[in-house]
């Protein structure tokens, strides 16, 4: 089948599972709802399914959303796996492993899986797609597609105009979930670098908090310019070592979903960062939050991989002190501007 004749295909309906009714899965299912797909959406919680059921709305993660009669929401995973050929999973990274080891016992081997969590699996460092992999032996890699970019879930709802990206080793089905998901206000762009666009955005939740730090501190514009551009340059560092290719970290996976998770007071990474470089602590942030911040969890991930890969990762090492060793932000910003001085590019090749 030809890319175009796969584009083609996709204007009829869909039956997508979605697999995580947070505020993003649920965002995606009504963005897929409303263009006409059957949606089934898996919630974890009993409340999510029966106030999407009675209110059409999912007062937990999204509220005031009023979401498409396509979608239909369930606590059984079973149901949803058997019942898509093309499937969502959207749920924290922490989770990922037991969510698709349970996949695992009743998904189809030609199913197309589509990955929207972000992160790095503590203890293995794999990404994503490396966990999902492993965990669904039966699946072929090359119809594993990472969705990816700057995109607050409350935006997407909203219809705000959003453009991401769309990544797999096989360029026809990443092609194939381009139209399935593009609408006037939801554009998508293709990509060959899956691993790249995981990395870029697992890591920038980690620096979203240290962005965090500069203005819970009220440090400036230029102490944050510099500090996401620094920042890129890690990320981009981590990338290449990991395969990844550099271009990626040009485009909406890299500077543009850092731009956004480092500056947007929507971004859950940066409040947390804002709310150390204000003088509170990590346990007390954590107390008043539903779910905690994905970068949390990330810096440690992140942390290791890097001693394992022996890279240096300057502000993802601060993250980690202040999180992890009762370091702060003023030190983390002190320890940072004054490291010994380098070439700058040099550091990137």
């Amino acid at each position: 089948m030809t890319i175009k004749d796969t584009a083609t295909n996709d204007n009829k309906p869909q039956k997508i599972g979605v697999v995580g009714a947070g505020s993003w899965g649920t965002a995606l299912a009504n963005l897929l709802a409303e263009k006409g797909c059957e949606v089934d959406l898996w919630a974890y919680e009993p409340e999510v399914k029966q106030d999407i059921l009675e209110h059409r709305e999912n007062r937990l993660f999204l509220p005031e959303i009023k979401l498409s009669g396509n979608i239909a929401p369930t606590n059984d995973l079973e149901s949803v796996v058997r019942s898509n050929n093309i499937l969502l999973i959207v749920v924290p990274s922490h989770t990922m492993r037991q969510i698709a080891t349970r996949i695992s016992e009743f998904i189809s081997p030609d199913t197309i899986v589509i990955t929207a969590s972000k992160g790095i699996e503590d203890g293995t460092y794999l990404t994503m797609m490396g966990v999902i992999c492993e965990s669904i032996p039966c699946l072929n890699e090359n119809h594993i597609v990472v969705l990816s970019g700057p995109s607050f879930a409350q935006e997407v709802a909203q219809k705000v105009p959003t453009a991401i990206s769309v990544a797999s080793k096989n360029i026809e089905i990443a092609t194939r979930i381009q139209h399935i998901f593009a609408t006037d206000y939801f554009r998508i762009y293709v990509n060959d670098d899956p691993i790249g666009l995981e990395i870029g955005g697992a890591v920038k939740n980690v620096i979203a908090i240290a962005a965090g730090f500069v203005d819970g501190m009220n440090l400036g514009l230029n102490t944050r310019a510099a500090l996401i551009a620094r920042g890129l340059a890690e990320i981009r560092r981590l990338g290449m070592k990991m395969g990844a290719k550099p271009h990626t970290f040009a485009g909406l996976s890299g500077v543009g979903d850092l731009i956004l998770t480092c500056t947007g007071d929507l971004s859950r990474n940066y409040t947390v960062g804002k709310q150390l470089g204000q003088g509170m602590t990590i346990a007390a942030i954590q107390e008043k939050r539903l779910t905690i911040a994905e970068g949390v969890r990330n810096t440690k991930s992140v942390y290791n991989l890097a001693k394992k890969l022996d890279i240096e990762l300057p502000i993802i090492n601060e993250v980690y002190r202040a999180l992890y060793e009762n370091s702060t932000p003023a030190n983390a910003i002190a320890r940072l501007m004054t490291r010994q001085l380098g070439h700058e590019t040099s550091e990137l090749e």
